[in-house]
Order: C-alpha cells, then structure tokens, then sequence
C-alpha cells in the first residue's frame, strides 16, 4: 500500500546537488520534490557489516542528509569478504569510522553521525529517537528483537533485512501501518537451531543484494513513492535467483503492538533469545575443560576420542589435531550414538564452544556422563596453543 512520506522536504537544492543527483531528478517520481525529502531526512543503519556495508554506501549516493551509523566492533579480516565499506588498510580500525570515512568520500555533502557503542537497552531510545527511519543490519536475534520492539515504542518505522549462505529476507515493519517483527516472528528460535554467518556462512554478494531492497524501500518511505513491503515480507534464494513475496498479517494479539500489549518496556532480550539452552548450560557446568587442559591429555597420552561437530566444510578450514568429526545434527538426532566409545570419554568441540555445548547435553541425556566439551573450541586452541592454524 502506498504510504505518505515520512518526511517534509528541504527548502532547495544547491547547484551542486543539481548536478550530482540529476538523475534522480529527471525520475518523474522522485524529480526536485522527493530529492529535496532525501536531503531533510536522517536515517540511522543499525551495523556497518555486511548489510549496513552497502546500505550506507547507496543511502550516502541517494543523497540521504543526516547518515547515523551505530557500531562497536573493528574491521577483521573476515570482514572484507563481503563488508565492502571497509578495505585492506582498515583492518583492526573501528568499524564505525572506517564506514563514516567510506561515506564521506563517496558524497561529501552527507551529514555522518558516529555512535561508536554498542546498541543496548540504555541507549537504544536516544539514539533512535535522532532518526526518521532505522534500517536494520543486525545478525542476532537479540538485537532485532530489541531493534523492533524500540522502534515500535517510539512509533519509528524500520527496514529489516536477514541473510544467511544463499538466502536471504527483508521487509519493513510499521506497527502504525501494518505488523511488526513480533508478528512475523513471535518467538526466537531454539538457541543453537539457526546458526549465525560465523559459524554457517554467507555468499559475500548476498548482502548486496537484500542491502539494496533495503535501500530501495528506505527511500520510497522517505520520499512516499511505491508500495513500500509494510505487510509482505521478499525471500530471496540466490542459487534458484527465485523472489517470492509473502503477505504478512498484523497479529491482533501480539503481545507488543497487538490490541492489548503486555510489553509496555524493553526486556532482557538475550535472557528472551538465550544464546544457549538451559540444557546446554546445565550440561556444560562441571563438563567443560581448556584448550590448554585438552593439550595436557593429548601430551599425557590418555585415551579418549575427540569430536569436532561443526559441519564438513568448517573442519576442512582447520581443526584440532587427532580429531574426528561428527556434525552436531547426528548427535542431536541420536544418528551417531552408536559410533561413540561407551569405554572412554568424549571431548567435544565445535567453533567457539555453543554448538559444542548443545551436542553435550544430547550425550549426557543419552548417559554418556564422562563427556566433557572445550571452551572457546576450536577459536580457542588456535588462540591459546597453536597460532600458525587458521581462523574464520
């Protein structure tokens, strides 16, 4: 449905901005009157990694006024991959100046405003509270849960986007216009169930892609042109280059812009979304040994099998040494019970040490009670015992 913009118009437009948004302004649609609402409007993108990468470099182009960029973490490495707002000499900059940098050099005119934190529920209203519009380019269920609830306490309008290996999502929730990301998504999935892009991967031009309907849709809210994705959500499946368009319903009993909410104020999301099970938690306390203690029985010589399960490709890029892998999903579904040892222990590991946790809680249910897993996995005994191998 067609939506009026979002916000009044700048009075004029210089010459120089002429000139460097005519085409945009020969656009029947957009012309003097929608580019004049682009420059009056502030927008702030939620992260300056994969999708904020090419969002705050065409909102900048589009001749958005006021860019506010809100990011704690620095440039890695693995960033560069598919972060393209940061290159080879930003490494180990934060992340947040080196995208107002890239912003600045792409159009000068742009007002950048930095919030070097991290978004929390402290500061989550008063950041917000400075933009029109929020788009959202967060990968955690946590920070999206607290990202819709905000905007909807504050009225804001936001841009979602989602991607994950080949696919990906985006829509725009509205709770004034139409439902919201609680509507879509009521509960967070089981913690571990959907792993994140550092542990299952995405196609770097994937962000491009879902960052540029994000783009698209934050301008045709500012500038009121279109039927902006208020009520529909865009899945994208990059491998069969497939769109589908999929109606979204506001929910009459959702519990935060529904008829009666009962989330009045923000909540403790990470307690909402649980990085790890109750489960998980349970079995790792008393179970869970050092790299540096997995060292120690490797140089001692005892006997007992040591499991990666993290998934084919990832054990390809590095592992521990003397390792078997058996990807966490078999020990969930109890598919590779049966090829574990009953007469020694078993070490788990996975990437960081969740997964690995999760398949912990399997076994022991299943009464393998010597099972123990490895803190901070595989990352860890890189960290800690043999820096020449590999991260990701």
């Amino acid at each position: 449905m067609a939506l009026p913009p979002l916000v009044e118009p700048a009075e004029s437009l210089t010459v120089e901005e002429v000139r460097r948004y005519s085409r945009h302004l020969i656009i029947p649609d957009v012309a003097m009157d929608g580019q004049k609402r682009l420059k009056n409007a502030k927008v702030l993108a939620v992260g300056a990694g994969g999708l904020g990468s090419p969002t705050l470099m065409y909102l900048a182009a589009a001749g958005v006024g006021t860019l506010g960029i809100v990011e704690f973490d620095t440039v890695d490495e693995s960033n560069l991959q598919r972060q393209i707002i940061h290159g080879q000499s930003d490494i180990g900059r934060s992340k947040a100046e080196s995208a107002r940098d890239s912003v600045k050099e792409i159009n000068p005119l742009v007002n950048v405003v930095v919030h070097e934190t991290r978004l929390d529920n402290d500061n989550v209203f008063e950041i917000f509270s400075q933009y029109d519009l929020i788009v959202d380019g967060t990968d955690n269920f946590a920070t999206r849960y607290m990202v819709n609830d905000a905007a909807v306490l504050l009225g804001k309008p936001y841009v979602w986007g989602s991607i994950y290996r080949f696919d990906g999502q985006a829509s725009v929730f509205w709770a004034e216009n139409g439902p919201c990301y609680r509507c879509l998504y009521p509960e967070p999935p089981p913690p571990g169930m959907v792993p994140s892009c550092a542990e299952g991967g995405v196609l770097g031009v994937l962000c491009a892609s879902i960052a540029s309907i994000q783009t698209t849709e934050a301008i045709k809210l500012l500038t009121g042109i279109g039927d902006p994705l208020v009520g529909s959500l865009m899945v994208y499946d990059a491998l069969e280059m497939t769109y589908r368009k999929i109606k979204v319903r506001k929910d009459p009993n959702c519990p935060l812009c529904g008829v009666n909410p009962t989330i009045t104020e923000l909540v403790d999301y990470e307690e909402f979304c649980g990085a790890v099970s109750d489960e998980a938690v349970e079995a790792a306390r008393g179970s869970t040994i050092t790299s540096a203690e997995l060292k120690d029985m490797q140089d001692a010589g005892k006997d007992f099998l040591l499991v990666d399960v993290r998934e084919p490709a990832e054990y390809e890029i590095v592992k521990i040494p003397g390792s078997v892998l058996i990807p966490k999903g078999e020990i969930l579904s109890g598919e590779a019970l049966s090829k574990l040892p009953q007469d020694k222990p078993v070490v788990l590991y996975c990437k960081t040490g969740i997964r690995s946790a999760e398949a912990l809680a399997a076994l022991k249910n299943a009464g393998f009670s010597d099972a123990v897993h490895v803190q901070g996995g595989v990352i860890g005994w890189v960290n800690q015992i043999d820096k020449s191998l590999p991260t990701y």
